[in-house]
């Protein structure tokens, strides 16, 4: 905010996001406090309260719900579930929005800075809204406009939330126990980073250095244009092909679908085993064949980011799942918490048992299955007993871990439908270049 008229929009767009928080709030969710006080709630309804809350809220708390929902290692299980529900799917903003940021941000017309500019999106969510473009110079690009007064929103909803975790703390000792504030720190610190277009074209680069570095030339990320991007307007190269997960695109572009797969699996499990470093989205839209052939990796709002500890300990429970032994499971478990070396991998490998009976069963049916068909709860109520058996035992799963562990089952679900004989968690190793 840089002029008196910012600070006035902020006092007065501030002031009437808190009044409308707090009745939907109160409308929808005052009983949550009385449930929480009585000493009994009933976490599935309370959960159920949240999620319309949120839902009836918007942007930021649309995101805290996808964040429950992608942590089952740090939320209870009725909260991770029902957060499910949460969709990421809103109404487009009207051109005449998107035009006075684009032009407020780069500081001209939309007219004098592209050749054309296309009113209808070709995406729309709740933080911004993509709209294909040419440049004056005739580029093919795509520009990710954030939808307006979304970082005050998201400034004022972060107040409210930090209060609320405050409030929820000392009314609920449970709550404080769970580490709470530390959960919503991560929270803010996830969802600032998200907002911010200049990080994500630092997180391409970042991405794009690798394979420059590397020589690897089978993938690509969208060029940005640094001249047309702010931290609100992100301009980048627009990308044509399928997504990866289409047989027909795989097909149209490549004669060999099943290296197509191959290779991607090596590019992203090389980039985590070599820099620590991993696109943590990558879902149907974010990967696709390019008509060249080559694989294009986009939308880095969501990178993850592990210690050497953490990869040494997902190879190992990778392994041990693969190839059915709860002893390399456990020692994974512990490799990836090297604060709690005293643990014996025999004794927490036994307690194991029941939960990895759990977990070879899910994936034995996700390789005999319809690909399509992704059952993320049970995924989600594997992390919930692994959670349970390592707490238990004075181990910490690392929330990077779950984010890791769905990346993969994603790429597995994928794999099977065009390279079944491909083993994700059994070979994992196999897919790091040298």
């Amino acid at each position: 905010m840089e002029t008196l008229s910012d600070y006035l929009s902020f006092g007065f767009h501030s002031s009437a996001r808190m009044i409308h928080s707090g009745i939907i709030f109160t409308a929808k969710a005052s009983s949550l406090l009385k449930m929480f006080a009585a000493g009994k709630p009933d976490h599935k309804q309370a959960a159920a309260l949240l999620r319309e809350s949120f839902e009836s809220l918007g942007a930021t708390y649309i995101k805290l719900g996808q964040f429950i929902a992608s942590a089952p290692s740090l939320f209870p299980e009725e909260y991770v579930t029902e957060m499910q529900k949460c969709l990421d799917s809103v109404r487009p903003v009207s051109f005449s929005d998107i035009r006075r940021v684009v032009e407020k941000d780069l500081g001209d017309s939309i007219q004098n800075l592209f050749y054309s500019f296309d009113e209808k999106p070709l995406a729309s969510a709740s933080i911004a809204q993509v709209h294909a473009a040419i440049t004056k110079e005739g580029l093919d690009v795509v520009v990710k406009v954030q939808r307006p007064d979304i970082q005050t929103t998201l400034k004022t909803d972060m107040q409210i939330l930090g209060l609320l975790t405050r409030v929820l703390e000392w009314i609920t000792p449970e709550f404080k126990k769970s580490g709470l504030s530390g959960m919503f720190s991560e929270f803010q610190s996830s969802i600032l980073q998200e907002i911010d277009f200049i990080q994500e074209a630092a997180n391409i680069e970042e991405f794009e250095s690798y394979l420059l570095e590397t020589g690897e030339e089978r993938a690509c990320v969208p060029r940005v244009y640094h001249t047309l991007s702010t931290q609100r307007v992100l301009t980048m190269e627009r990308f044509y092909g399928m997504p990866i997960t289409s047989e027909e695109g795989l097909r149209r572009y490549s004669e060999n679908p099943r290296k197509v797969l191959n290779d991607a699996l090596e590019i992203w499990f090389s980039s985590l085993a070599k820099k620590g470093f991993f696109h943590a989205d990558v879902h149907a839209g974010n990967l696709m064949i390019l008509k060249d052939g080559r694989i294009g990796f986009l939308d880095f709002g969501i990178v993850g980011r592990i210690s050497p500890n953490v990869w040494r300990g997902m190879l190992l429970f990778t392994q041990g799942l693969g190839m059915g032994e709860p002893r390399l499971v456990a020692e994974g478990l512990i490799a990836m918490d090297s604060t709690h070396a005293d643990v014996k991998a025999e004794h927490l490998a036994s307690q194991l048992e029941s939960v990895f009976s759990e977990i070879e069963s899910l994936y034995l049916a996700m390789l005999d299955g319809d690909p399509g068909n992704f059952d993320e709860s049970k995924i989600n109520h594997m992390m919930f007993e692994l959670k349970a058996v390592s707490e238990k035992n004075g181990l910490k799963i690392p929330r990077e871990f779950a984010l890791l562990m769905k990346q993969m089952l994603y790429f597995d679900r994928y794999v099977k439908t065009m390279a079944p004989e491909i083993n994700l968690f059994r070979d994992t190793q196999k897919f790091v270049t040298k």
